[in-house]
């Protein structure tokens, strides 16, 4: 039996505090409202309670951000996509921010077992003055568990509406690309941290927060395996091969509280969940 599942967030303001409401249909939850850092910042976890998707199954999940509001979103595990004998499994993200929202995208990463049929799409629709942090990191396979990843394919989609597209396709049959120089060169975890912007970004604060990120890569386990960029003048990307997830996901998160704290002049903070 498939699972579709819908969860719907929204943030607003409510005097000095964000607040968020939410509706669902099917196996998708977000527990708990959590306000860590003060009332400004508005934390929540999203539940999956099957815990991962087979095919057939799709995830729909909608977040709006009203003006002034800032939400916080993460999971309290990885996302799973299991084996298929053909059919796909996806999960579909979209996100809206008014103008001088923001929103902190921060899943934990997804798992992508040998022989998936998986798709993971999201896309950003960001007003003037809006702004957002989210990461997209992908596991192939559990190599340190005897699971390489030999079948399947993963088709993923990044996009900021209008400004920034990034399509790919992984097949675990296409040798060049798992393993090749120009491909993933045999690493079977990829991550891509981003801050994306609903107007451009100034060049000082660009190049203040690229700096940041390569400070850290030069000193992190990933040198010469991870970058960062402006692709285009309202996004910056942090991208980085890894042959476990570890060591992608410890750069992603220092690169973030860099970012928060350059960016925003707010604390690293991250959620409690991570700390398990």
């Amino acid at each position: 039996m498939s699972w579709h599942a819908r969860l719907d967030l929204h943030y607003s303001r409510a005097s000095a505090r964000t607040v968020a409401r939410h509706r669902h249909e099917g196996p998708l939850r977000i527990l708990q409202s959590l306000w860590p850092e003060g009332e400004s910042v508005c934390h929540n976890v999203l539940v999956h309670p099957p815990s991962g998707l087979v095919g057939g199954d799709v995830l729909d999940i909608q977040v709006r951000v009203d003006a002034g509001a800032h939400g916080l979103i993460t999971t309290p595990g990885a996302t799973r996509f299991y084996r298929s004998e053909g059919a796909l499994a996806a999960q579909r993200t979209r996100i809206a921010l008014e103008a001088d929202a923001r929103l902190e995208w921060l899943p934990l990463e997804a798992l992508y077992y040998s022989g998936c049929q998986a798709h993971n799409q999201l896309v950003m629709d960001l007003a003037p003055g809006a702004e957002l942090i989210g990461w997209d990191v992908a596991a192939l396979g559990l190599p340190e568990a005897g699971q390489p990843f030999r079948s399947g394919r993963l088709q993923q989609h990044l996009a900021l509406e209008g400004h920034w597209l990034e399509r790919g396709l992984i097949d675990a049959q296409d040798s060049l690309l798992m393993d090749g120089p120009l491909g993933l060169a045999g690493h079977r975890c990829l991550a891509t941290l981003f801050f994306a912007c609903g107007s451009d970004i100034p060049r000082e604060r660009r190049e203040l927060a690229l700096d940041r990120a390569r400070e850290l890569i030069e000193a992190s386990a990933l040198r010469g395996l991870a970058g960062a960029t402006a692709p285009q003048p309202r996004v910056l990307v942090v991208r980085a091969l890894a042959p476990l997830v570890e060591p992608a996901m410890n750069l992603m998160r220092s690169i973030r509280a860099a970012w928060r704290e350059s960016l925003w002049e707010l604390p690293a903070n991250p959620p409690r969940g991570w700390a398990l």
